[in-house]
């Protein structure tokens, strides 16, 4: 079994189509919709958590591929600039899904990625601007 979270975006052309359904019914893999934002005419973003076994995984990739869909790990949306960062900590506040915690021992922010959902309400928190969208 394997398990990601990746972010899809796909052409206005694609909003109307059954692309999760899909996922599902014809390549058995589990999904969970983290963010969606779907509007009729324009581009369309999906950051989905996907489960199933890796060749099936794998054939649903492909599958969005030729659909003109573009794929990518759901870390490469939001980053941390360490230069940066000030670890003042606004971010860990607000972070929904504790991406964003405070070491007790050194006082610094750290960022796991794995747990982020790309929600983005860190990004206008941040002060210094560390916390960056990447699309």
């Amino acid at each position: 079994m394997i398990s990601k979270r990746i972010v899809l975006k796909f052409p206005n052309t694609m909003v109307n189509q059954p692309i999760v359904y899909n996922l599902s019914k014809q390549f058995n893999l589990e999904f969970n919709i983290l963010k969606a934002s779907v509007t009729p005419r324009e581009e369309g973003l999906l950051v989905l958590g996907l489960k199933g076994r890796e060749r099936d995984f794998q054939k649903g990739l492909d599958y969005l591929k030729r659909k003109g869909i573009r794929v990518q790990p759901l870390s490469q949306d939001i980053i941390r600039n360490e230069d940066k960062c000030t670890h003042c900590g606004v971010c860990v506040t607000i972070c929904p899904t504790d991406a964003l915690t405070v070491d007790m021992k050194t006082r610094k922010i750290i960022f796991t990625n794995e747990n982020c959902i790309a929600c983005e309400h860190c990004v206008p928190a941040c002060p210094p601007r560390a916390m960056e969208i990447h699309y």
